[in-house]
């Protein structure tokens, strides 16, 4: 006598061509769920994409997992809303306008309300395009505003003239005005290591090297080697983890953020490890690395 199938897992039929889980290729990541959760937003293009006949005409990958041409990282944010109809993101989240952008192709009107930026009267962030954690202007705003509006109405003769030079960051009384603040950096750097001898490890050139702090900081310390075109057109006393070097060499760094007084107080770095081929035992290291620098 054959038993009764107590799987759990419905088979697909004419009736119900998707499984009970489903498998998700977005943009790269892979996703795995329930097609409940797929079609709880009717309307959406979850839903859309879930709910029809003909399973042939939906995109698969190599693996015939469901594909979806999006953002991999910003889809789990979609996922969990799908789940419970709720919005919860990490402290400091800078990609919310991109998120927003992710809901409405979506077509989850609700979470795109929930995303929309906040007006007030001091700051519209919707004229912000490429907005990195939204903070509120800093207390000495306006007269950091002030002192680089009068710093501005000096006479350019009077910067280089003899006798009478005034240095960037110093006022016209020989008072230091740099302001205190943090800057990090980071880079991500790989090699790969034989089994035997370090000797043989194969270094690669750091690709890019990260700027996170205060947007007049970063400008002041590394000046026209700060390549802005992530987070264009940034207010000077706004935050941004986007900037980055148009160099490649740490010491390059370090040496810039030396002549500004800035003094290194931190570091942390974290790494992985994976076999470069199947027919070898060499292996890749990827570390990701950050400095903090303070000026006081």
């Amino acid at each position: 006598m054959a038993l009764a199938d107590n799987t759990g897992c419905a088979k697909p039929s004419e009736d119900f061509p998707f499984p009970e889980i489903i498998e998700l290729n977005v943009g790269g990541q892979v996703y795995i769920t329930r097609h409940p959760t797929l079609v709880s937003v009717p309307g959406s293009l979850l839903w859309e994409m879930f709910t029809q006949k003909n399973v042939r005409s939906l995109a698969r990958d190599s693996k015939g997992r469901f594909f979806v041409d999006r953002d991999g990282f910003l889809f789990r944010y979609i996922l969990d809303y799908m789940r419970d109809q709720q919005l919860v993101l990490p402290d400091h989240f800078p990609e919310r306008s991109r998120l927003q952008r992710e809901a409405e192709y979506f077509m989850l009107p609700e979470l795109v309300k929930m995303l929309a930026p906040k007006f007030s009267k001091q700051n519209s962030l919707g004229d912000d395009p490429c907005q990195s954690d939204p903070e509120e202007l800093s207390p000495s705003a306006d007269a950091t505003r002030n002192l680089t509006s009068a710093s501005a109405m000096l006479p350019s003769t009077v910067a280089g003239g003899p006798g009478g030079a005034i240095a960037a960051g110093v006022g016209a009384a020989g008072t230091d005005i740099r302001r205190a603040g943090f800057i990090t950096i980071g880079y991500r750097g790989t090699y790969t290591l034989g089994r035997d001898s370090q000797t043989d490890a194969k270094f690669r050139r750091v690709a890019r090297i990260m700027v996170c702090g205060k947007t007049s900081l970063a400008k002041e310390v590394f000046g026209d080697t700060l390549n802005e075109s992530r987070d264009p057109d940034r207010p000077p006393e706004r935050y941004t983890s986007r900037y980055y070097l148009k160099f490649t060499f740490l010491e390059q760094a370090f040496d810039k953020l030396a002549d500004a007084g800035f003094h290194m107080v931190a570091c942390n770095s974290t790494g992985t490890c994976a076999f470069a081929h199947d027919q070898t035992d060499d292996r890749i290291w990827t570390s990701y690395t950050e400095y903090v620098f303070y000026r006081e």
